[in-house]
């Protein structure tokens, strides 16, 4: 499968959610995140991978949902980027359809009354989108995406 899903897909889905803490220089990280997500969004788009992203207090909680050889062979090459370091998996099973069929890149907000936002890359940095609001079934992973920042924040 190349590109955008399309709703209809009869392959399987598999989804993967890790979290990580980010090592990325303050002073660097806003062009830093605009390179990576610019590379990120057109590289998943080519795999047809999907997800959402949170940046929470100095750690990443990012979904990923697509083929599984796909997915699992991105989490390889992320698990050891050195943007990043205690990288663990939080999930990692088949779903019967994507949570996030359309988004490539979006920033979870830490709290369930907060608007997620959708995130446009450039060379220089990221930049807010338009949102499109979420369903029950993406709004049930976000849960998890949100306790895990939560807790790693509390540890650390």
């Amino acid at each position: 499968m190349s590109g955008w899903p399309t709703g209809n897909e009869t392959e399987p889905v598999h989804r993967l959610i890790y979290r990580s803490h980010d090592r990325i220089a303050p002073d660097a990280r806003k062009a830093e995140l605009g390179r990576l997500f610019t590379v990120a969004r057109g590289n998943n788009k080519k795999q047809g991978i999907t997800g959402a992203l949170l940046l929470s207090g100095g750690f990443f909680v990012q979904t990923l949902e697509g083929d599984e050889a796909a997915v699992r062979s991105l989490f390889e090459r992320i698990a050891v980027d050195p943007r990043h370091d205690k990288v663990s998996l939080l999930e990692v099973q088949p779903v019967p359809a994507r949570s996030f069929p359309r988004w490539s890149m979006a920033s979870v907000a830490e709290d369930p009354g907060e608007e997620d936002t959708y995130l446009i890359a450039h060379e220089d940095g990221i930049s807010p989108a338009a949102s499109r609001g979420s369903t029950p079934e993406m709004e049930s992973v976000l849960t998890v995406m949100r306790e895990a920042a939560r807790a790693a924040s509390q540890v650390s």
